[in-house]
């Protein structure tokens, strides 16, 4: 798998497969590919905004947002940024995060950002998989103000169970997106990781950072005069197919709630990551 996987174009692939999904081709055809997709994968279309005849293609049922109230927003300091699984949940030592057992990755090469150590060394992360069962909005896990934005272009390798236990610095060398929001407690890092045939991460509130896009991959630090403020389950954005967040939290937020965190594995957008 690893030898295919080198040498197949992903992000044209992924291209491809973002038009196909996004193709709006006659009305029946929306609705059969919807409604197939939707059994395959096991999805809840009484959850979905619209009735599923009324999404236009699969890739526009696939970021349908949710009726209202069916994600009610936890009441503690922080809380689940996505429909997800937890695979990973530790503290980050030694600038130092774990992708698998056996394979860890830099905090400095994975966010570029030069004040990481200051921000984030000594404090938490947390790593969400979605899979295309899942609703694929991502949403703000805490009160603050979004103060920067990081793009940074690279590969876009899957980030599949196999992928995570064996591509070294995988979510390093993949195609990201660091959302930095300032707390109460310090900076919290959002960071959306792409992966094959989910290159397109969409930001809600700035259309101008999108991901795997045609033309040059320029690393882009974009900062916010004034900030821009965001609340609990604000939607920040949200991946054309399923993929990763990492979550950064700093070093006050370990000491504070490190030993009483409601871990899962599956967890649901809003819902409390603190007991």
């Amino acid at each position: 798998m690893s030898a295919i996987t080198r040498i197949l174009p992903k992000r044209r692939l992924s291209r491809l497969v973002g038009h196909i999904v996004h193709w709006r081709g006659p009305s029946w055809w929306a609705k059969a590919s919807i409604r197939a997709f939707a059994w395959f994968y096991n999805i809840n279309l009484e959850e979905a905004e619209k009735p599923y005849s009324e999404y236009p293609s699969i890739g526009e049922f696939f970021v349908r947002r949710l009726k209202v109230g069916r994600r009610p927003v936890g009441d503690s300091w922080a809380v689940h940024p996505a429909d997800s699984r937890i695979t990973q949940a530790y503290p980050i030592d030694d600038g130092t995060l774990i992708q698998a057992k056996g394979l860890n990755y830099r905090l400095d090469e994975f966010t570029q950002d030069p004040d990481c150590t200051k921000k984030w060394a000594g404090g938490f992360f947390l790593t969400y998989y979605l899979c295309p069962t899942d609703y694929h909005r991502v949403h703000s896990p805490v009160d603050g103000e979004i103060t920067n934005v990081r793009y940074m272009p690279g590969q876009l390798w899957p980030v599949n169970e196999w992928s995570t236990h064996n591509v070294p610095n995988l979510f390093s060398v993949n195609e990201r997106v660091l959302v930095e929001i300032e707390t109460d407690l310090g900076p919290v890092g959002v960071v959306f990781v792409g992966a094959t045939n989910v290159g397109h991460i969409c930001l809600s509130f700035d259309e101008t950072i999108q991901g795997n896009q045609k033309g040059p991959h320029i690393f882009k630090h974009k900062e916010y005069e004034p900030t821009i403020q965001t609340h609990k389950g604000a939607e920040l954005g949200m991946f054309r197919m399923g993929s990763t967040v990492v979550m950064l939290y700093p070093p006050s937020f370990r000491q504070k709630f490190a030993e009483n965190l409601d871990l899962g594995p599956v967890v649901r957008v809003n819902s409390s990551l603190v007991k």
